[in-house]
């Protein structure tokens, strides 16, 4: 894939060189004064002219097919990917597949196949549910691409070549469900399923085994001062704040040096550590390494490397918070933008499982709910700092509410020939609705303009912090006021032949479409199929759905607004289809006629 161009100024160029040659690496020399002034703050310091912006999934372990979870980080990364691209932000979106470990190595085993066939499998599954759901990424990275085994190789010399990676013997516990290494704190006793005592990671639950075995080791522990100064020096590194302050927590606890190999004799799925063979290097590192890859290290990543942001699920945090950070220090790199972290999807109040038999299908729920339906209601529903419930009644409610009858329902009116007949973007009366109080626009009126005013300010505010579903929220608030406005004025009580009535049904039909393009291009990254028929229906081109577009009702402030007496765009009918609940079958969209009845 050829990249996009970013123009970098010599300026910045040359700050960034500098940044990276101030950082002392801190082996070696440990009897000299460690600094990381220049990496600490390095990831909050963007070239001012710079509109270039990096967004990763974690990439997705292939040892068993895609669940919500896998889904729910795709649309968030995809979410924030399409708002910066509105904001005229040349945006890099990279997601992809895990497919080195010992769980790769036996599930491909117990398939009968052999493992790069197994992976091939499984990773075409994700990229056809991506693509299912309208997942927009610009870059699809496999661990078992050249590119990246180049990559995983030279971050791995330029990591030994600093001193800080070692030979030493590892003993201690080791979860391959996990693909991680646990200290005794984290291990406690459980029962299996025959009753048989076992030892469990306490956060997973997965079965744990003693480990001892001659690896590599990586000096984690001479970092763990630098980490703190770096989550401390920037309090927004780590969002939301309850996973930011977790990482703090962990980091008061010393940090032991990290086992980064596996023997080839247990682990022949992977990549062998540069000039051993009888090794491979371990799962995480080599995973992590993804987003570098696909940034162009170790050659050209500067331009992407220093506006990177990732979005993981909380179960893998310490990997992303704590390894993570530590390897890019040790490699002299800048550390992530932000780590955005969301919480897991229950189902019923239960966690999903396969012996439970409550997995939850995404791709099978796209097709039941309708894509844009399914991403709705995850970012819509989804709260980052805490699990969300899942049923299939919850999605039909509020689909049905919010898509169907709200936005759906306010559209169809302010475009049904009864109420406009010649099927044009009206005229404004200022008179009828001044800036001041007077005209035939009541109190709540202005409220309401007032709020669809800044909702565009309000929803950046909950993009940039990811609180998408706060960002929904005030939409959802805004089209019920417009709504209401319908509502409250009956414009389908009017006399035509009254040239009053005329002009203040123009003026109300002109407000609610202001309010449903609005509407319509703020929904862009959340539901891009739906928003896309609301401003086609609405006759807005899509040279005018940008960011910098949402200048709402412009006439009312006295200017002229480029759709007043344009063409509205052909019916292509209900906005969304409401979804229809049979006993014994499952939730689908029910074509429905539209309604004659305007009220």
């Amino acid at each position: 894939m050829r990249l996009p161009f970013i123009f970098v100024t010599g300026a910045c160029r040359s700050a960034l060189r500098l940044q990276q040659r101030q950082f002392l690496s801190p082996f070696p020399a440990l009897r000299k004064p460690q600094s990381i002034f220049a990496l600490r703050f390095m990831s909050t310091q963007l070239c001012k002219d710079d509109r270039s912006f990096y967004i990763t999934t974690p990439i997705f372990y292939v040892n068993a097919s895609p669940h919500l979870g896998h889904l729910y980080s795709a649309v968030i990364a995809d979410c924030l990917h399409r708002y910066k691209a509105l904001q005229g932000f040349n945006s890099k979106f990279a997601t992809g597949t895990d497919e080195h470990g010992l769980k790769i190595q036996q599930a491909a085993e117990a398939a009968g196949k052999d493992p790069l066939t197994f992976c091939t499998e499984v990773s075409e599954r994700f990229k056809h549910l991506f693509s299912s759901c309208s997942i927009s990424y610009t870059d699809y990275i496999r661990t078992t691409q050249q590119r990246h085994r180049q990559a995983v190789e030279h971050f791995w010399s330029e990591l030994q070549s600093k001193g800080l990676i070692y030979k030493g013997s590892y003993e201690g516990w080791y979860s391959t469900q996990d693909e991680s290494f646990l200290m005794p704190s984290q291990v406690g006793d459980s029962l299996d399923s025959s009753g048989k005592e076992i030892k469990v990671s306490l956060e997973s639950g997965h079965k744990v085994e003693w480990m001892k075995e001659e690896n590599y080791m990586f000096r984690l522990s001479v970092f763990r001062t630098q980490l703190l100064d770096w989550l401390r020096g920037n309090p927004r590194a780590v969002q939301p704040e309850r996973f930011h302050q977790a990482v703090l927590q962990w980091l008061q606890e010393d940090l032991p040096d990290l086992s980064v190999s596996r023997q080839r004799s247990r682990l022949q799925w992977g990549i062998s550590v540069p000039g051993d063979a009888e090794q491979t290097i371990y799962v995480w590192l080599d995973a992590l390494v993804n987003y570098l890859t696909v940034a162009g290290y170790p050659d050209k990543h500067d331009q992407w490397w220093h506006v990177a942001h990732h979005v993981i699920g909380k179960d893998i945090l310490k990997f992303h918070a704590i390894y993570w950070p530590a390897f890019l220090l040790g490699a002299g790199l800048p550390l992530p933008q932000v780590i955005h972290v969301h919480s897991h999807w229950t189902v019923e109040g239960k966690k999903m499982s396969k012996s439970l038999g409550n997995v939850v299908d995404p791709l099978e729920r796209s097709q039941m709910f309708t894509t844009d339906g399914m991403r709705y209601f995850l970012l819509r529903q989804g709260v980052p700092d805490s699990d969300c419930d899942y049923t299939d009644d919850k999605v039909m409610k509020l689909l049905n509410a919010e898509l169907a009858d709200t936005l759906g329902g306010l559209l169809n009116r302010c475009t049904a020939p009864a109420l406009n007949p010649t099927q044009v973007y009206p005229s404004f009366c200022p008179q009828s609705f001044p800036t001041e109080q007077g005209g035939r626009a009541v109190v709540e009126d202005y409220h309401m303009l007032d709020a669809v005013k800044v909702l565009p300010a309000v929803v950046e505010m909950h993009f940039e912090n990811l609180n998408v579903y706060k960002a929904l929220e005030a939409i959802s608030a805004c089209v019920r006021q417009t709504n209401g406005f319908v509502q409250r004025h009956t414009p389908w009580k009017l006399d035509r032949r009254d040239s009053k009535d005329q002009r203040w049904l123009d003026t109300v039909i002109h407000v609610s479409l202001e309010c449903l393009r609005i509407y319509g291009t703020l929904l862009q990254p959340i539901v891009p199929e739906i928003s896309d028929r609301l401003l086609s229906r609405l006759g807005v081109r899509p040279s005018e759905r940008s960011w910098a577009a949402l200048n709402f009702l412009p006439r009312y402030a006295g200017m002229d607004c480029p759709f007043e007496g344009r063409a509205l765009g052909s019916d292509s009918g209900v906005l969304f289809s409401r979804l229809e609940s049979q006993k014994g079958d499952k939730q689908k969209p029910k074509k429905t006629k539209k309604s004659a009845n305007l009220k």
